[in-house]
């Protein structure tokens, strides 16, 4: 069965200050009272349960198979202002908001009034994992932020203080993680903060701001970079976790976000649906119907799948102008378990469905996380879905260690093997891929330098293919410094021109495109598309999802952050706007 994590939610509300966005107005929290809260157990879980809502949900759309939207890894037909640089610097909100920190604060001010050590080592130990989630999220938006670890009034003057330097806030936070870790006890928990979710998260952290040191030019980026070595490490070698397999390289992948009930033997941290106590997620609802953006993948993310014997894709001179059928056969399985390839079916049905154009902008029509016709509804996805898993944590391991240059064949076999084993393919071989990078891969990622360059290449495109559609990409482009990427031809499959095609090569005829009228005689299951209105080809005749936005930029000097509103730097002079915002 499952567990909801967040319980009694509406009685926890009340013992949160006020959700508004302006945190230097906060009044004193007056809902509890010291002297009758803080005391068992049972109040320091009641209290911290309300911590989860930092996590994805479904509320607004904020879940964690869209956000690859907003770079381009999932393909709308509608450009946000990011992709389009016309993001502005906001009146208020902006993320700039720090409700959730003083609710935090405010907790570890008051739980060691608890006389169960256990308890204080648990929750205490909750509320510095979700310290440093909010604090983490904070540095990479903005940068440099304020690192505050106590609740304040409104005469406080720290209220007014300067922006931290970033480093010094990440050092704060992987404190809190440490404490975490140290204090928590080695209990596995599907849905709520354990001591290994801190350390999946300091392994994230960690490889994020050691990137983002290296491509960005901040010194003593090694520091991170080995955090995230040792909490990689550490789970690896002392943790419950592994990939999930039951030895079906067709299937395990897909499966695994099928699932109605997370996989814990990979999944650290899950995210719980489960009707009717908290609204499932839509998306089903988003990839089958027309009126959700029509999400795709680019063509640029299909052809970073290897071939099934591990060689490169794009190294075949005519892979921009293979039919589909013949583009995806023989590729890395998880290509047919992310998008529908000949045969796809639906989960629990036998009918092959080909791609449809109906509902995918770039004709790669994506199926993860996509369960049965039963849910087909807007959210009644109950599968859970991930939020830290232990193959992100093997992919941070492999690219830490290959960006500190400590990287040998055993790491790469621990790790990238894993995943590939899992699937069926080929190991990464560390000395072939240094001796020969892949060009294709290297026009994407342009500043990857040094002896192991082609390796790093390779365990980027890894990343790229397994965290597909799970909301690491923008976070990734903005680390490695290669926001350029965002702005190179956003392209579908080959179609050349007006005709009749079998997609899936099944036989039938399943899309055509046509020009002026639509055919009085139509084939039965066909879907109908006129070229130039419903469907765009590009000069090397690639479907062009976005005609009018092909002239996209990137402000290398402005865009990897995010500005800070006009009122807070009104209200406190000593903040400072982030660079040419």
């Amino acid at each position: 069965m499952k567990r909801l994590y967040i319980t009694l939610l509406s009685l926890s509300s009340l013992l949160m200050i006020n959700c508004s966005d302006d945190y230097l107005d906060k009044n004193p929290i007056s809902d509890v009272s010291e002297d009758s809260f803080f005391l068992t157990a049972s109040d320091l879980e009641l209290y911290t349960n309300g911590f989860y809502l930092l996590l994805p949900n479904s509320s607004a759309r904020n879940e964690i198979f869209t956000y690859d939207s907003q770079c381009g890894e999932i393909v709308q037909n509608t450009v946000n202002d990011l992709m389009n640089s016309t993001r502005i610097v906001p009146t208020s909100g902006g993320g700039w908001n720090w409700n959730n920190l003083r609710d935090i604060n405010y907790f570890l001010e008051n739980y060691e009034r608890c006389e169960d050590q256990t308890a204080k080592n648990r929750y205490g130990g909750v509320a510095r994992f979700f310290r440093a989630y909010f604090y983490f999220g904070m540095v990479v938006n903005f940068g440099d932020v304020p690192w505050y670890d106590r609740t304040m009034e409104a005469d406080d003057q720290d209220l007014y203080k300067a922006r931290d330097n970033r480093q010094f806030v990440v050092d704060k936070v992987l404190e809190d993680l440490d404490w975490a870790i140290a204090h928590m006890e080695n209990e596995q928990y599907d849905y709520q903060i354990s001591k290994y979710t801190a350390l999946a998260l300091k392994s994230r952290v960690g490889l994020f701001e050691g990137t983002f040191g290296k491509y960005h030019g901040i010194s003593g980026y090694e520091k991170y970079l080995e955090a995230a070595v040792d909490a990689s490490e550490e789970l690896m070698l002392n943790s419950p976790y592994t990939l999930y397999s039951t030895g079906n390289p067709g299937s395990d992948y897909a499966e695994l976000f099928r699932a109605e009930t997370a996989e814990t033997s990979e999944i650290i941290l899950a995210r719980e649906y489960t009707e009717p106590l908290i609204n499932g997620h839509r998306v089903n609802y988003y990839t089958l119907t027309g009126s959700q953006g029509r999400p795709g993948m680019p063509k640029m993310a299909v052809n970073s799948y290897l071939n099934a014997n591990g060689s490169r894709f794009t190294d075949q001179a005519d892979y921009n102008t293979l039919p589909f059928s013949v583009e995806t056969a023989n590729r890395d399985p998880r290509l047919g378990q992310t998008i529908r390839t000949s045969g796809y079916s639906r989960a629990g049905q036998s009918t092959a469905l080909p791609p449809d154009l109906s509902f995918s902008i770039t004709g790669y029509h994506i199926t993860k996380f996509v369960t049965g016709a039963d849910s087909d509804g807007i959210n009644q996805n109950t599968n859970d879905l991930p939020v830290f898993r232990f193959a992100e944590v093997l992919l941070n391991y492999a690219e830490a260690k290959a960006e500190l240059g400590t990287i040998s064949q055993t790491d790469i076999d621990q790790s990238i093997g894993l995943l590939r084993n899992r699937v069926g393919m080929p190991n990464l071989v560390m000395a072939e891929a240094n001796a020969n990078p892949d060009p294709y891969q290297n026009t994407i990622y342009p500043n990857v330098h040094g002896p192991n360059n082609g390796l790093i290449l390779e365990i980027r495109r890894e990343r790229r293919i397994e965290l597909y559609m799970e909301g690491q990409r923008w976070n990734d482009i903005r680390r490695w410094k290669a926001g350029q990427s965002i702005t190179l031809p956003l392209r579908g499959l080959y179609l050349p021109g007006t005709g009749q095609y079998d997609l899936d090569n099944n036989g039938a005829i399943d899309t055509v495109v046509y020009e002026g009228e639509l055919p009085a005689d139509q084939i039965a299951g066909a879907k109908y598309f006129q070229l130039g209105t419903d469907i765009h080809l590009s000069a090397e005749n690639l479907i062009d999802p976005l005609p009018d936005f092909n002239n996209r930029t990137f402000n290398e000097d402005r865009d990897y952050l995010l500005p800070l509103p006009m009122q807070e730097l009104q209200l406190n002079p000593n903040l400072t706007q982030n660079p040419n915002w």
